[in-house]
C-alpha cells in the first residue's frame, strides 16, 4: 500500500529521476530533518487556534518544489496567499497521514510566503479527531525545498480572537464545538505577504518527524507518519438558494443567490432564515465592513423542528424552533472582514441573527464552500420514472455527504465510520463511482483498531473506544465484497490473518455445537421500537444465545472461507468451513419454529424478526422452497419485528434470494415517505418525524440494487472477474443503464415488448458472464451482447 502511495507522489510531483524517487524512499524510512513545532507556552491539548508563517527567497522556480506537511489536529496552508492543501485526513497515532504537495506552481521568482493556520479544539474536538499534541510539521522533500523544514526559525502567534462555542443538543453530539471569532483580536492577515510579523516569536521544536516504517534503534513519541492515501477533498463554491424568512431588515431582491450587499442599520437586530434547499456540507464564509462591535450569529440545521425532536415536513418552517450547531461573530468595524469556518458545517437551513451597535453593518457577501471526498458518479440509471431518478439522486447525494476523510454514519451529529454502515456505503461507491481509495481505507483503518483478543472497534477513528461484536463480522463481509467487487485482491489477502484473528476472538464465546452464548458489549443490529428489542439489540434467550449473532457469524464464516480456499489457504478454509457446517446445523435445531414455519430471535422462541429470517436466506441455512415460504411471511407477517430503512438492505437482498426479486419496485415505502416529507438525504431511522439525523448513508441501499436487482449486475467471481446479469424488471417496459468495472463500464439495456425482451449488453473488454432470464441462461462475451427472448 504505502509502495503505490509512494508511486504515486512521485508520478504527481513529475520528479521521476533516481534522485527523487531515493530522496521520497528514505523520508518513508528515515527520521526527518523536519521538526514538530508548536507555540512556546501553548496548551498542548487545549483549545487554540495559531498561525505558522516562513518566508523565503528563490532567484528561480526549480522544476519541482515537494513539500510532506501534516498538523495536529487540523491545518489550511496557503502559499503565497493562496489555499494549497487542508488536512491531514483522519487516522490514528500510528498512521498519522500526511500531504505530499508540489508548491511549484505557487511560487515566484524573489520573496515567497508559506503560511498555515493550525487548530485544536481540545475536549470539544470532534470524536474522530485523534490527537496527540498541536503541532505543525513540513518536510522539504527536495534539495530546495529543504528551505521549508519546520524547526526553531519558523514564525508563529495564537489567535486570541478565537474561542469554542459548546453545541447544546439533547442528542448523542460529537462532531466538535461552533466557533466565536472576536475580529477585535483577530490576527488580521496573518496569510497575507506583506504582513508585517515582527511581533510573532519564533516556533518551538518538539520532536523530529518519524515515519511509520522507521528504521533503526530509536525511542519515539506521538505521531507515526504516513503518505495519505487519500487526495485532497473536494471544494465547490455554493450559493445558499433562498431567503425564506427576515425581520428587522427588508434584504434586497436577489439576495442570497446572488452576490448582494445588505445594509444593516445601527441599532437593528435582523433574523434570517437562509436555504440551501437541500443539504450540503459546506465551509461558511461571511463576509462584512464596518459596524464596530456588532454581532453576528449563524446557526446551522439539517431541518427545523415543531416541538423537539418532532420535525414534520422538512420544507416548513414556520413557527418552527432552532437547536444545533453555532458559530459567533463580533465586528471590528473595519473594512473587508471575513469568517471562514476552520471545519465545515453541515446545514439546509443557516440562520443569521445580527445585532448592530452605533453604526451599520454592511454584509457584503454569505455563501458556503462545499467539501467531501471528490468521487465521481460513472454509473448511470436510465428510467423515464421521476420518483425512481429521485431516490437514486437522493441517494448519491446521502452517500456524499457522509464521505469526506471517511465514511461517516452521518455528518452533522457524529461524523464516525461505523462498520455496519461503511459495508453498504463502501459497496455504493463501487456500484456508482468505481473509486476504490475510501473503500480501502476504511478497510484498513478497520484492521487497525483491531484489539490484541482480535475484536475490532465499532467505528474508527476515534477517540474513545467503542465495541460492536457483530460489525467486527460487517467488516469480514465487507472485505469479502471488496474481494468480490474490487480491483485488489493481494490487498484482501495481507487482512486475512486480522480475519482469523477475528474468528478467533468469536471461537471464545462458542458452545460445543457452535452457538455464541454471553457475547459481550453492545450487540447491535438494528434500531427496532417492538417488545424483546433493547436499543438495537435482539433480547437473548435464558441460556444467552442469539439467532442473529450467530446467523452473522455464520455468513463470516462462509465468506472468510470463499477467501481462503480462493487465495490458496486451504487449512484455513477448511477450519472456516467445518466451523460454519457446525453452526448451521445448530441453528437450524435450535432456533427454528415449526409452528410458525419461522426462525425466532432465541431459543426462547418468543420473539421474532424481519432480521433473523431474512438471514438465514442469506446463510443459505433455507434454500428454494423453504426459502420462498419465509419470504412470503418476511412480507406479510406485520407481528415480526421490522427491518428499519438500515436493515432492509439485508431484507431486500433476501427477497431477491428467494426469487421476489420482480417486486423490488414495490418495497421503496420508507424512501417514498422521506421525499413526501421534504428530505433531501435519506434519514437515520424509519420513524422520519423523530429521527435524530436526516442524513445516514446506510439508508442507500437502493443505489447498489437499482443495479444489482432491477438492471441485475453482480459479480460471481473475486475482482468482478465474471459478472452475472439477471434483471428483475416487473412491470418495467423500458429501462437501462451502466456501472464502474475494475475493466471499464458494464452497459445494460432493456426493452419488453410484444415479442418477448430485447436486452443490449454491453461488458468490458477481457470480461465474460452470463445472462440469465426465465431461468434460462445465456452466455455473454466481452463487447456487444444482443438477445431477443
Amino acid at each position: 500500500m504505502l509502495k503505490k502511495v509512494l508511486l504515486m507522489a512521485l508520478l504527481f510531483l513529475s520528479g521521476n529521476s533516481v534522485q527523487a524517487t531515493e530522496r521520497m524512499q528514505s523520508l518513508l524510512t528515515d527520521e526527518w530533518k523536519a521538526r514538530w513545532i508548536t507555540l512556546p507556552g501553548a496548551e498542548p491539548n487545549g483549545y487554540g487556534v495559531y498561525y505558522f508563517r516562513k518566508s523565503f527567497d528563490l532567484n528561480t522556480i526549480p522544476g519541482s518544489f515537494p513539500v510532506l506537511l501534516s498538523a495536529d489536529n487540523r491545518y489550511k496552508l496557503f502559499v503565497n496567499e493562496q489555499l494549497v492543501s487542508m488536512g491531514p485526513a483522519r487516522g490514528d497515532l500510528w498512521h498519522w497521514n500526511y500531504e505530499t504537495i508540489d508548491l511549484k506552481s505557487y511560487l515566484r521568482a524573489g520573496r515567497n510566503v508559506v503560511a498555515a493556520v493550525v487548530w485544536n479544539e481540545g475536549a470539544d474536538k470532534a470524536e474522530a479527531n485523534v490527537s496527540f499534541r498541536t503541532g505543525f510539521i513540513m518536510q522539504g522533500a527536495s534539495s530546495e525545498a529543504e528551505v521549508l523544514n519546520t524547526d526553531d526559525t519558523w514564525k508563529c502567534i495564537k489567535d486570541k480572537g478565537y474561542a469554542p462555542v459548546k453545541v447544546v443538543i439533547p442528542e448523542y453530539y460529537v462532531a466538535g464545538p461552533g466557533e466565536l471569532l472576536d475580529m477585535r483580536q483577530y490576527v488580521s492577515g496573518w496569510n497575507k505577504t506583506e504582513l508585517d510579523d515582527s511581533n510573532w516569536v519564533l516556533a518551538e521544536a518538539i520532536v523530529a518527524g518519524t515515519p511509520k516504517n522507521r528504521t533503526g534503534f530509536a525511542f519515539t513519541i506521538g505521531w507515526k507518519l504516513q503518505p495519505s492515501p487519500l487526495p485532497q477533498m473536494e471544494l465547490k463554491k455554493e450559493r445558499l438558494q433562498a431567503l425564506r424568512s427576515s425581520k428587522g431588515v427588508k434584504a434586497p431582491k436577489g439576495f442570497p443567490i446572488s452576490s448582494i450587499k445588505v445594509t444593516i442599520p445601527a441599532h437593528t437586530k435582523v433574523e434570517m432564515i437562509l436555504d440551501q434547499t437541500y443539504l450540503t456540507n459546506a465551509y461558511f464564509t461571511v463576509q462584512f465592513s464596518k459596524g464596530a462591535d456588532s454581532r453576528i450569529a449563524l446557526g446551522y440545521q439539517e431541518s427545523l423542528f415543531n416541538q423537539y425532536p418532532s420535525k414534520g415536513n422538512r420544507n416548513d418552517i414556520e413557527g418552527k424552533l432552532f437547536v444545533g450547531r453555532k458559530d459567533s461573530i463580533i465586528s471590528n468595524g473595519n473594512e473587508g472582514q471575513e469568517f471562514t469556518t476552520l471545519s465545515w458545517r453541515t446545514y439546509r437551513y443557516v440562520l443569521l441573527d445580527i445585532e448592530t451597535g452605533n453604526e451599520p453593518l454592511v454584509l457584503d457577501d454569505i455563501y458556503g464552500t462545499f467539501t467531501g471526498f471528490p468521487f465521481e458518479r460513472k454509473a448511470q440509471f436510465n428510467t423515464q420514472d421521476a420518483g425512481l431518478n429521485a431516490i437514486f439522486d437522493i441517494g448519491w447525494r446521502t452517500a456524499r455527504l457522509c464521505a469526506v476523510e471517511t465514511y461517516m454514519d452521518c455528518p452533522y451529529y457524529e461524523q464516525l465510520q461505523y462498520l455496519g454502515d461503511a459495508r453498504i456505503q463502501a459497496l455504493v461507491s463501487l456500484y456508482n463511482s468505481g473509486d476504490d481509495r475510501l473503500v480501502k481505507n476504511f478497510l484498513n483503518l478497520t484492521d487497525w483498531s483491531r484489539q490484541p483478543e482480535g475484536i475490532t472497534m465499532s467505528r474508527y477513528p476515534t477517540t474513545g473506544e467503542q465495541f460492536i461484536p457483530p460489525f467486527a463480522l460487517w467488516y469480514i463481509c465487507s472485505l469479502h465484497d471488496y474481494f468480490m467487487y474490487g480491483s485488489d485482491v493481494e490487498f484482501v489477502r495481507h487482512k486475512l490473518p486480522g480475519v482469523r484473528m477475528i474468528l478467533d476472538y468469536f471461537a471464545r464465546f462458542q458452545q460445543e455445537d457452535g452457538s455464541l452464548k454471553d457475547l459481550p458489549w453492545w450487540n447491535f443490529t438494528d434500531w427496532v421500537y417492538v417488545e424483546g428489542w433493547d436499543f438495537g439489540v435482539a433480547l437473548q434467550g435464558k441460556d444467552g444465545s442469539s439467532a442473529l449473532m450467530d446467523f452473522q457469524l455464520l455468513w463470516a464464516y462462509q465468506v472468510a472461507a470463499d477467501m481462503e480456499k480462493t487465495l490458496g489457504m486451504n487449512d484455513f478454509a477448511e477450519r472456516c468451513d467445518g466451523a460454519a457446517k457446525k453452526l448451521k446445523e445448530t441453528i437450524q435445531k435450535r432456533y427454528w419454529d415449526e409452528a410458525r414455519g419461522l426462525f425466532s430471535n432465541n431459543s426462547d422462541k418468543v420473539f421474532f424478526s424481519q432480521h433473523a429470517n431474512s438471514l438465514a436466506i442469506l446463510t443459505g441455512v433455507v434454500k428454494d422452497d423453504a426459502a420462498r415460504q419465509i419470504a412470503g411471511k418476511l412480507l406479510a407477517d406485520n407481528t415480526l419485528a421490522p427491518a428499519s430503512v438500515y436493515f432492509k438492505y439485508y431484507l431486500h437482498q433476501a427477497l431477491n434470494r428467494a426469487g421476489l426479486g420482480n417486486d423490488y419496485l414495490n418495497w421503496l415505502d420508507i424512501w417514498k415517505q422521506n421525499i413526501s416529507l421534504g428530505l433531501t438525504t435519506w434519514a437515520e431511522t424509519s420513524d422520519l418525524d423523530k429521527t435524530r439525523s436526516d442524513c445516514h448513508a446506510w439508508g442507500s441501499s437502493p443505489n447498489i440494487e437499482f443495479f444489482r436487482i432491477v438492471l441485475g449486475i453482480d459479480s460471481e467471481a473475486p475482482q468482478f472477474g465474471k459478472i452475472k446479469i439477471e434483471p428483475h424488471l416487473g412491470d418495467i417496459k423500458r429501462i437501462g443503464g451502466e456501472m464502474p468495472h475494475p475493466a471499464g463500464t458494464i452497459k445494460v439495456e432493456y426493452e419488453v415488448t410484444a415479442k418477448g425482451l430485447k436486452a443490449h449488453i454491453v461488458l468490458p473488454q477481457n470480461t465474460s458472464g452470463r445472462f440469465v432470464w426465465k431461468g434460462k441462461t445465456y452466455t455473454l462475451n466481452a463487447g456487444e451482447n444482443k438477445f431477443l427472448l
